[in-house]
Formats: structure tokens, sequence, C-alpha cells
């Protein structure tokens, strides 16, 4: 019997060497089970997988962004008092976030080297509002608000992560009660505690840069990149989700909704695990080649929701369009089809800024 599970319906296109990867890594000592998601895709280790193990684990297939995740702010402006083009034209003055200073108010020393910063790839910093509402009972349950103005961060633990596997990379894993492991554990959590720090750190940084003063509050956060202990078992989690901490958020492209979604009590069959997003389709080295004749400079900064993308990097556009990515809907139906989320609400982008 298969100890492999892919989630995904009919109709969402999983690549043949993303489910290759699955068979490889299911293969590993320890391996009880390996679950693929939706949104999964090829990679070093395929993203937007879970995996079971017991007596051991395995720091390569969390990987080197140890705690990336996302965390979602209410801003404290509402949709009245936000003027899209005023912050469109102060995000847009900021060279680097690294260029903003920020104090280290925590007790410990910050082992990330520019701790408010987003790095490449994927990360985002996205200016959101409420697109429309599915379960309002839910919706107020989690303080939501359709007047309010949100903020959704997406990055980790920057360079600390990175050091971390560098030390702790081992292709045959580590076996848990061994000193190595411990410490790669005791690590890997405080990695999890900075990523959420640098995600705070960046939301106030982007606040202080648009002149305004309010703190933002943390509506929920969420890791992608982690491993988490279960009983006697251990999930590791590469490009997903925890369901059993609450609700999530989905998103898809600059170009697409981002979802809140309820977990449900069905979620034993995909690991206690979630997709984190909408995943790759295509890999970065074609998509200024299949885009450039499609979008100027001007248009592949503008979305059809009329959002505005704010990215001094041109190659990083092309490799970040819509296009590039999965269909969003398609992800949030196949984790409907198999009855793992409910979804409470949709929220559009306004502002997407990359630095």
């Amino acid at each position: 019997m298969s100890n492999i599970k892919i989630i995904a319906s009919n109709k969402c296109w999983i690549e043949d060497i993303a489910r290759k990867q699955l068979e490889d890594i299911s293969k590993l000592n320890g391996i009880l089970r390996v679950v693929g998601l939706p949104d999964l895709h090829a990679g070093k280790i395929p993203v937007g997988l879970a995996v079971e193990t017991k007596n051991i684990i395995y720091p390569h297939i969390i990987g080197n962004d140890i705690g990336c995740g996302m965390t979602l702010f209410k801003t404290g402006v509402l949709k009245k008092k936000f003027k899209k083009d005023k912050w469109i034209k102060s995000l847009s003055k900021i060279k680097d976030l690294s260029d903003i200073e920020i104090k280290n108010t925590y007790k410990e020393e910050c082992p990330i080297l520019n701790l408010g910063t987003i790095g490449s790839g994927n990360h985002f910093a996205e200016i959101q509002c409420i697109s429309e509402i599915y379960n309002k009972e839910q919706f107020e349950q989690l303080k939501f608000s359709s007047d309010d103005i949100m903020m959704l961060v997406h990055c980790g633990s920057r360079n600390y992560g990175e050091d971390i596997l560098k030390k702790f990379y081992d292709k045959d894993g580590l076996e848990v009660e061994s000193e190595k492991a411990i410490d790669y554990i005791k690590k890997h959590d405080n990695a999890l505690m900075w990523a959420e720090r640098n995600r705070e750190a960046i939301s106030k940084k982007i606040m202080q840069s648009i002149g305004t003063s309010g703190d933002v509050e943390t509506i929920f956060s969420i890791n992608h990149n982690f491993i988490e202990k279960r009983e006697d078992k251990f999930i590791h989690r590469k490009g997903a989700v925890s369901s059993e901490r609450g609700a999530v958020i989905i998103p898809g492209s600059r170009g697409s909704l981002s979802y809140i979604v309820m977990p449900t009590e069905n979620t034993e069959i995909s690991l206690y695990s979630l997709s984190h997003g909408a995943g790759r389709k295509w890999s970065r080295s074609v998509c200024k080649s299949r885009l450039k004749s499609k979008y100027s400079k001007d248009t592949i900064k503008q979305t059809k929701f009329k959002s505005q993308i704010i990215c001094n990097d041109v190659n990083l556009l092309f490799q970040e369009a819509p296009e590039a990515y999965k269909n969003i809907e398609q992800i949030i139906e196949s984790l409907i089809e198999y009855e793992l989320i409910q979804v409470v609400a949709t929220m559009k982008p306004l502002i997407t800024y990359k630095g």
C-alpha cells in the first residue's frame, strides 16, 4: 500500500516531476506518510508538501527559509481614509526596506542581519481589503471588519534559516534523540519566532514609510516551512500550513484573490495540513520569454483588480506574474472537494510591494 496521497481534483494540474519527487521522499528512512497538496510543484524539495516521520527528522525537507510564512495585519486605516495614490507614491520612494531603521525592541540579540526585510522570490507585502464575505458568523468571530485596510506579509527568517540549514544539513536525517537533532529543533523554534518578528518589523516599516503612526494589529500568523511534533511523530511541512491552529489565509498570485478559510475536522487525510498558496506553474527561467510580448514595463505593474505592484526588479516582475502561478480557485475547489476547508471570506489586492 502506497504511503503517498495527493490532494487534488481532476482539474488541478500536478506536474510529473513533482510526483516523482514525492516518491523519492517516501523512500527515505523513517517516513510514514507523504501528502502532496493541490499547490504542489517541483523544487529541490517539492513545495506544497507534508511528510510524517517517526524517530527521525529531516532538516533539508524544511529547507533554508525556516519559518517562512504569512502574517495578516490590520493597518488601523479604514477604507474611507485610504488614499491609494498617496500610499503608492510613498512606497515607491523606498529603495530598500533595509534603509529604514527600526530598533530591535526584543531582549535577545537579533540573528537576522537586516530585520524587517522581505527578500526576493515570491515574498511580498500586500495591502488588501475584503472582497466578499461567505460566512458572516465566522468572519465576525475572527474580529474582521469589511471596513478595514489589511496588510499581508509573506517572508521568513532570512539569513538565519540559511545558517541553520548549513550547520544541520544531512540527507540521511537526524535521529530525534541525538544531540544534533535536539540542537536543531531548538534553533528551528528560534527561527520560527524571528521569522514572525521579521514580518512584524516589515509591517511597521511600511506603515512608517507612508506616515501612519498607528500600530498594526496581528490577526493571525501562520508558518509554511517548519517541523511540528504531533504525539510521537513529526510532521514536516514545506510550503504547507497547519490545519490545527484556526483560520488560515491562502493567497493566490498578485493578480488574484486571497482566501480566508477555516479548516474542518477532516484534515487527518492531509496530515493536518492545508495549501499555502496557488503554487507555481512555470519555472522562473521561462517567464520573461513567454510574457514579454504581452506586457509593457507599465502594464506589468497593474492587475485586473486595478491594483499596483511596486517592484524595481523587472525580471522579478515577470517571474512573479499571475500567469506563472496555478489558478487559486482550483486550489480552493480541491480543498473543498476533499472537505478540508470552509471559505470565510475573500480579499483583493490594492498594492503589492516587493522589496
